[in-house]
């Protein structure tokens, strides 16, 4: 049933207790009188005027006092009716805090009252302060809400809100014991310098009465928060294992979970984390239902404890040695569970106890560390990923120049034996060996996407058809290789040679996969994303792009071993069978020429590997296409002088005898500082410049930039076996310069500078 007070609302007019209208009425019929009655008649009109307009006033006040109790009376009802159908007590009070309204909660859980201190100084021991600071928050901002501590050591929710700038309506949600009660856990509440605010019931029981502050429960300060303290009680020193709950703003909660005198033992069921006790032998001992849910199979009671998780990177055992004698620093660590249905870490802590009989046992309480593990796996990895790609940067320009020395030489000795000699088979040999071993620098800077790309636009229909007598060589006549593509594909920008590995790669791995005999389907479209597209943890931007996807029916790969596919060495073939390079140097190729590549896998029913690379314009791309090829127009005779600076003497042998042996004339050079002595002679002319890109002192792009400065029209042709990206990025900006990469053979040498002389 709603109650309401019989009292005005609205903050009425009022003039020393008396009703305006009253008094007017009053006042215009004395002066009326005075006016009839009156012994002078010069006021007679006067008395006359202010007694009509009092009388007016007072009418006019009164029909305003009628309307104002009617609207009252109209907000009232109003109100009534909506408090009533609350759910939680509920009252409508004006700026003062008087009780205009009740709903019937608040009638049955508080009684009757007046003022909000009468219902909340039921609940609260010192309301004013609090009633104080939700008012005029709610006066403020229209609304307030504040979770009280109680007097019996639970919080009660308060909420007020601010209706038709007068009225406040108060609503309390009794939360008794839910914040410090926890089944029966004892639990206190603390304020910011350590005074003890409440206790529940358990806890008054457990110290065996009312404390006031921290230090006089607990007499070894710091409080350790996770682990065994001793407490000063009233009935004596006692064990207690310290956990921090939910806490409130200002405001610290702290669950004393008691160590039994008996046994030793928590009632780990109480606790709101997984926790076990592990025996002397450290088997599990007892666990509760979180860290049965946790552990899963491998979390049985009497189970070893190593026979549970792993990974410590020391023997388990001597862990539990050093807690148990107080010797292990107190800091979890994360270990891995041997769990079989998936991957869990968890982070767990030790703490020994001991019991009046001065055995020592140990308690372990642990959390799931799964996701923070991933994380720090991932980061891990990409910092093994930057590690390998700095290393493959590093080896890959000395290596390339004794693999260019190597072959080049190979080279120039293949000139002078023909196929029937004795050593000519030796010679392929070696040759063939340099560029597989040249092959293998061009994965390691693949994967790291340090490779040296040359991008141009490729039509894909153009680039698979050329591949498809090798592919099919490759796949073998058991394995059945079907190409489909959209008519009108777009083109994309890429380095060539480098995306006709991917797909090489791509097409053996699906072989293996189906172990000789199945098929191969590769197919392209045109794809266009008109919305972000959110694709495991990438986003494609809006925009057109091509998609070319590599399906199988092979054997599928298995969920744990899909993450680690693209890591460089990670291989399921069998020594010998494979190097670990492939899927990485795919992975490290596409995603250097600005693509994606995505894998979908269903264990025993195939493969599909997905690329989506921007799409060219059409336009630039024709005209690239079309450009004329400057082989056709290339002299059949080579001629010219060239400046060739190589600090490296085996390759600057190397490359000064091919060039003499195609028909150039070759100037030496050890260092870009000897270059720019030679050039500095007015009477020396050269046709070409021929440099390294990496020398000690002045690199390459520094000394040609200086050597153009007087000769701006002289053609140049920088070779390396690895630049870092903004060294390629100088190049560019360098007229008339092309770039040869490392390892290279005597023909490929030849025909570039013979191609730059005639096309510059």
């Amino acid at each position: 049933m709603l109650r309401q007070n019989h009292r005005s609302i609205g903050g009425e007019l009022t003039w020393s207790g008396a009703n305006p209208s009253t008094v007017a009425l009053f006042l215009g019929s004395l002066l009326a009188l005075a006016a009839v009655f009156g012994p002078l008649d010069a006021f007679e009109h006067l008395f006359s005027t202010l007694a009509t307009v009092l009388l007016t006033s007072a009418a006019a006040l009164a029909l305003y006092q009628l309307f104002r109790n009617f609207r009252q009376r109209s907000f009232t009802a109003m109100s009534s009716g909506y408090l009533e159908h609350a759910e939680v007590s509920s009252w409508l009070t004006d700026k003062g805090g008087h009780v205009l309204v009740e709903n019937s909660s608040a009638s049955r859980n508080f009684g009757a009252s007046k003022h909000v201190s009468d219902f909340l100084g039921q609940k609260v021991a010192s309301p004013s302060l609090a009633i104080l600071r939700l008012q005029n928050r709610a006066l403020a901002a229209g609304k307030a809400s504040e979770a009280i501590y109680t007097a019996a050591g639970g919080t009660i929710e308060v909420s007020v809100r601010l209706v038709r700038q007068n009225y406040l309506v108060w609503r309390v949600s009794e939360k008794e014991a839910e914040a410090t009660d926890h089944a029966a856990i004892p639990a206190l509440s603390l304020g910011r310098n350590g005074t003890v605010l409440a206790m529940n019931d358990s806890a008054r029981l457990f110290v065996g009465g009312r404390t006031r502050s921290i230090d006089e429960l607990f007499p070894e300060q710091p409080l350790r928060i996770g682990a065994v303290n001793r407490l000063s009680t009233l009935r004596g020193p006692a064990l207690a294992l310290v956990e921090e709950g939910r806490s409130a703003a200002g405001r610290r909660e702290l669950l004393m979970i008691p160590v039994h005198s008996t046994e030793n033992k928590f009632d780990l069921d109480c606790l709101p984390v997984a926790a076990m006790y592990l025996g002397q032998d450290g088997s599990i001992s007892e666990l509760n239902s979180a860290a049965r849910e946790l552990l899963g199979s491998v979390g049985n009671p009497g189970a070893a404890l190593s026979d549970a998780m792993g990974g410590l990177g020391r023997p388990l055992q001597g862990w539990l040695n050093e807690v148990r004698g107080g010797q292990a620093p107190r800091r979890p660590e994360f270990m891995k569970l041997k769990r079989t249905d998936r991957e869990t870490f968890v982070q767990i802590s030790l703490s020994a106890v001991r019991n009046p009989t001065e055995k020592t046992a140990i308690m372990a309480v642990m959390s799931d560390a799964t996701d923070i593990k991933s994380l720090e796996l991932q980061f891990v990895q990409s910092q093994k990923m930057q590690a390998i790609g700095q290393l493959a940067g590093g080896i890959a320009h000395d290596f390339n120049n004794l693999l260019t020395a190597i072959s080049g030489h190979c080279d120039l000795l293949l000139l002078k034996h023909d196929s029937g000699d004795a050593d000519y088979q030796d010679l392929v040999q070696i040759n063939q060996n340099a560029n597989r071993a040249a092959g293998l620098v061009g994965q390691l800077l693949a994967f790291s996407r340090k490779q040296t790309l040359e991008p141009q636009l490729i039509d894909l229909r153009e680039s698979l058809s050329d591949l498809t007598h090798l592919l099919n060589r490759l796949v073998g006549e058991n394995v059945s290789l079907v190409l489909e593509h959209e008519p009108n594909l777009a083109p994309i920008k890429a380095d060539k040679r480098q995306i006709e590995q991917v797909f090489m790669n791509l097409v053996v791995n699906a072989r293996d996969a189906m172990k000789g005999q199945g098929e191969i389907r590769v197919t392209s479209e045109n794809l266009t994303i008109k919305s972000p597209l959110h694709k495991d943890r990438v986003t494609l931007s809006p925009g057109a792009y091509v998609s070319i996807h590599v399906s199988d029916n092979g054997c599928g790969i298995a969920a744990d071993k899909m993450p680690k596919i693209f890591e460089p060495f990670f291989t399921t073939k069998k020594t010998g069978e494979g190097t670990g390079l492939g899927l990485s140097t795919v992975y490290g190729i596409v995603k250097q020429s600005g693509g994606f590549v995505f894998v979908d896998s269903i264990v025993g029913q195939g493969t599909t590997f997905t690329l989506i690379f921007p799409a060219a314009e059409e336009t630039t791309a024709l005209a690239e296409i079309r450009k004329p090829n400057p082989v056709a127009i290339l002299p059949k005779v080579c001629a010219g002088s060239i400046l060739l600076v190589e600090d490296e003497a085996p390759v600057r042998a190397f490359a000064s005898r091919a060039l003499r042996a195609s028909g150039f004339s070759v100037v030496e050079a050890d260092s870009g500082e000897r270059a720019l002595e030679i050039l500095s002679d007015a009477e020396f002319s050269t046709d070409i410049l021929l440099s390294d890109v990496i020398m000690p002192g002045k690199d390459g792009p520094t000394w040609v930039r200086e050597a153009l400065s007087d000769r701006p029209t002289l053609p140049v042709v920088f070779m390396s076996g690895y630049a870092e990206s903004n060294i390629l990025e100088a190049l560019e900006h360098i007229p008339n310069a092309t770039f040869l990469q490392k390892p290279f053979s005597l023909k490929q040498l030849t025909q570039t500078v013979a191609e730059h002389l005639a096309t510059v």
